[in-house]
């Protein structure tokens, strides 16, 4: 029988946050407890079968931060970095044997300048007899002054200590999308270095991707609305190759967004993994964390705000797999894993936010490669941050970052199957054929230009590309007449892309009169995509055409306007030239696109992920909800494109067609995307009318729901947001602060406060809210303020199994984690999203290997943590009063006003 404050724990144990948290330690009675684990720390994470998992030290257990970087020296010691710390080396207990780590602290350097020692560290690597170290520090930390840059550690006097610290280079650029990791060159004779889009490129001693880098968007121009990277402008995020002594660098590729790391697997091919933009989730812009082959010269195409290029375009580079939302931290290549066959041509991806390695499992194919996507461990929660296969051949990881609880574990393989190493994968012809083309990308060559030219129309889009930029590394003069006459359309397509990239004004009228002898028509869909991209180069490398050749390619182009419905990349890429072109009758062709009842399906300007959003909701509270609440009233992001860019439309509206599209606004305002949409929209319904009739402003204004707006357009004004500051509020100190105190206080400060920590989206009150969660209507004629407090604070102590999340096992390797909600004789019935429980995922037991459930609340605790101490007075009178306002917890003491914020 439960007390009553256990019970109470239970009645609330389904409020507004749905938690990550299930740290699954008590199994299900169909699955025993594997490999005689009885760690909880090691309990919670879900291993491939025949995989074994050790927990080995928690540096924040013993004051040493929380660390985010690691490497093993020549002596198969451990070195890692705190965060905002000092730099640790380990020397860990034998695989197969029990016993701690010893660990200690490095010191680094004998004089007077160096007693500050080393720390800040986003990437180590021992190397070249040297510990190399890339600090990622802010410019204004006085406690650690050393500045953001790569750093390498020797030890000159054989004392076991490094003694003499030299700086390679100092970068400008710090934080989390500051300067991240180095690795080792495939021929171990350099090093590789990679920095986030917050991190200037430094001047190189050599360009393999020519720093010839614009915006190159035709696309109305939107900087993130709440700021973020608004400075920051092409290329974004980049790799260097670095020689031992850091005195030559050499830029391989950019175009990234926040890329942590990057591996190479047996045969030298360089793969990265890349950030999102979690805030342009549900927008068109938005791109999904995605495996990137780094091939020489490549472009990634990320820009600021609203820019990012397509995927499609020939000038960058697709993915070989998007992985979906999340925050990438590590990425390895498990060639020297003592794993089986399966995992030796295998990525081992790190996602921080949801806990998450993801294993990309590499087949060749053509010049590039290709991926199957399998779940390799998991955990709830797992903040994963660095990880690296060891001497021994075991897997080696840590969690943490941002402060967190920080863990290092060992994984291992202990089953059956042969761990030896299978026999190098041999190059595939096309491989060769791209690599023979790369070594163009540098210094002029003589050879160049006739060598490459031929593949310019190769099938390959890797080697179209390699085959361009070796042709751009030439001296233009060399090339430009062989651009302009050609003759064959894919040729050409790429020949004036290679030649609009060099700002060639005065070839603009060439230029144009080349693309528009290619037969639009005869193209496949991809090839005349190209063809718009040419186009569109030309006009922002050049500027735009004169009228009488604008109109020739609006005539050329407009028949084919709109295409298939589901050529979503091809639609976008025909308005936009054709609305710059202000070719006849395409506002109301783009118009009818925007309002059709039926929309492609792929929409993001990534594509596909490997990873649905929903199976994430439950794996994370704080990013969880806010995909529950998107994927309930998603953005229709097609439309979203169209009207962004009719946006710059200025001829060719009626007042009927102005009706039709302001009013598309107003409904935008009632879907919702990442943090930044609502922004977003409101950004391009302001351009919108600047071209509206003279006196017709105020009219469009409200049309189109400006009155919904905060001042700022960033967020909806029936949008309640907490004034704070907040705290960091602990069962004492709030119970304090309210017990006794709840007179005199404000109802509707407490009904917003009640909203704005999403209570309402799961409970309801008074008739009103959300369903998952029980009726909190009578919740203070039941249970004390102190009880409330400590169950909202830590709703993870005692919670009804009625509101626990299940974790299943697939046989293909994948999981699921949701709410069982019902199950027969063939399969169970999972609800994922909390804000549509009646949405259920069929799961068919034969293919499900094992599930684990776990008691642990689906509330995310801490919510009271946003609001200040009116703020809390007055949420908890309202919760008191089971929202009754004539409650007398808020009725004014004589001669008074009510207190808290108004």
């Amino acid at each position: 029988m439960f007390t009553k404050h256990r019970s109470f724990r239970a009645f609330l144990g389904a409020s507004a946050l749905f938690t990550l948290a299930a740290s699954f330690t008590i199994l299900n009675k169909t699955e025993p407890a594997v490999n005689g684990r009885d760690n909880p720390k090691v309990e919670k994470l879900r291993l491939q079968p025949g995989f074994k998992a050790e927990h080995l030290y928690s540096p924040s257990e013993n004051k040493q931060g929380s660390w985010v970087a690691m490497t093993f020296d020549n002596k198969g010691r451990l070195i890692t970095s705190d965060q905002y710390g000092t730099l640790y080396r380990l020397e860990l207990p034998p695989l197969g044997t029990t016993g701690a780590p010893k660990v200690e602290p490095l010191k680094i350097g004998k004089s007077a300048a160096d007693t500050l020692g080393m720390g800040y560290a986003n990437g180590l690597l021992y190397a070249f007899n040297s510990l190399y170290v890339m600090i990622n520090n802010s410019k204004n930390n006085r406690t650690f002054p050393r500045k953001s840059g790569l750093y390498r550690l020797q030890d000159t006097d054989n004392d076991d200590q490094y003694d003499k610290l030299t700086l390679l280079k100092e970068l400008a650029g710090d934080g989390e999308h500051g300067p991240h990791s180095i690795i080792l060159s495939p021929d171990k004779q350099s090093l590789y270095v990679i920095s986030g889009n917050h991190t200037d490129v430094p001047k190189m001693d050599a360009y393999r991707l020519p720093a010839t880098w614009q915006e190159d968007n035709l696309f109305p121009l939107i900087k993130d609305p709440r700021g973020h990277a608004n400075d920051r402008m092409a290329p974004g995020g980049w790799i260097a190759n670095v020689d031992p002594e850091g005195k030559n660098w050499e830029l391989i590729s950019a175009g990234y967004r926040n890329a942590f790391d990057m591996a190479f697997n047996e045969v030298g091919d360089l793969f990265v993994y890349d950030a999102d933009m979690e805030w342009d989730f549900g927008l068109p812009w938005y791109r999904p964390t995605r495996i990137c082959h780094a091939t020489s010269a490549t472009e990634f195409g990320w820009r600021t705000g609203n820019s990012k290029w397509s995927a499609t375009w020939p000038d960058n580079m697709p993915a070989i797999m998007n992985i979906g939302q999340g925050s990438p931290t590590n990425l390895i290549y498990l060639r020297d894993a003592k794993f089986p066959a399966k995992y030796k041509k295998t990525l081992l991806a790190f996602d921080w936010s949801f806990g998450i390695m993801h294993a990309i499992h590499l087949k060749p194919s053509g010049s590039t490669y290709t991926g199957e996507h399998e779940e390799f461990i998991s955990g709830i929660p797992l903040p994963l941050t660095d990880g690296v296969v060891g001497p021994d051949g075991a897997l080696y990881f840590m969690t943490g970052g941002r402060r967190l609880e920080s863990d290092v574990y060992r994984v291992y393989y202990t089953g059956t199957e042969s761990t030896a190493s299978p026999a190098p994968t041999a190059l595939t012809k096309e491989n060769e054929l791209r690599r023979s083309l790369e070594k163009f990308h540098g210094e002029p060559n003589a050879k160049a230009v006739a060598t490459a030219w031929p593949y310019l129309k190769h099938p390959d889009r890797f080697i179209r590309y390699a085959a361009r930029l070796a042709v751009e590394h030439q001296p233009v003069a060399e090339w430009q007449d062989k651009a302009i006459s050609e003759k064959d359309p894919i040729t050409s397509i790429n020949a004036i892309i290679a030649l609009a990239r060099q700002n060639k004004t005065e070839l603009k009228g060439a230029m144009l009169n080349s693309l528009l002898n290619i037969n639009f028509k005869s193209l496949t869909e991809a090839q005349q995509i190209d063809l718009l991209r040419a186009y569109e180069l030309v006009f922002l490398r050049t500027g735009a055409p004169d009228a009488a050749t604008g109109s020739k390619i609006a005539a050329a182009l407009n028949p084919s306007f709109p295409a298939n419905a589901n050529s979503s990349d091809l639609n976008r890429q025909l308005s936009k030239i054709l609305i710059y072109l202000e070719a006849p009758g395409v506002i109301p062709k783009t118009l009818a696109l925007l309002e059709a009842k039926e929309q492609p399906t792929n929409l993001t300007a990534g594509g596909e992920t490997a990873t649905a959003s929903a199976e994430l909701i439950m794996r994370n509270p704080q990013y969880g909800l806010d995909i529950a609440d998107m994927l309930k009233s998603m953005p229709p992001a097609q439309q979203t494109y169209y009207a962004t860019m009719l946006s710059l439309a200025k001829k060719g509206w009626t007042p009927e067609l102005h009706e039709r599209y302001f009013k598309w606004f107003y409904k935008a305002f009632s879907f919702k995307g990442g943090r930044s949409y609502v922004g977003f929209i409101d950004r391009a319904r302001k351009l919108a009318l600047k071209n509206v009739p003279e006196g017709k402003t105020a009219y469009y204004d409200k049309l189109s729901g400006g009155e919904l707006l905060t001042k700022n357009g960033n967020d909806l004004t029936k949008v309640t947001y907490p004034k704070g500051p907040g705290r960091q509020w602990k069962l004492d100190n709030s119970v304090a602060a309210v017990e006794g105190k709840l007179t005199g206080r404000n109802f509707e400060n407490g009904k917003n406060m009640y909203e704005a920590i999403t209570c309402n989206r799961c409970h309801s009150m008074r008739g009103e809210g959300g369903s998952i969660g029980p009726d909190l209507t009578q919740l203070g004629t039941r249970f004390s303020t102190k009880d409330m407090l400590e169950a909202i604070i830590d709703p993870n102590k005692s919670v009804s199994d009625q509101y626990a999340a299940t974790h299943f096992t697939l046989k293909n390797g994948e999981s699921i984690v949701g709410r069982l909600t019902n199950e027969d004789a063939n399969a169970f019935y999972v609800s994922q999203n909390p804000y549509e429980p009646e949405k259920t995922m069929k799961l068919l037991k034969k293919n499900v290997a094992s599930h684990k459930y776990s008691p642990v609340s689906i509330m995310f605790g801490n919510l009271i943590n946003s609001l200040n101490e009116e703020e809390l007075k007055d949420l908890m009178a309202y919760l008191m009063a089971g929202g009754n306002e004539k409650n007398a917890v808020f009725t004014p003491k004589s001669g008074d006003t009510q207190k808290g914020d108004k």
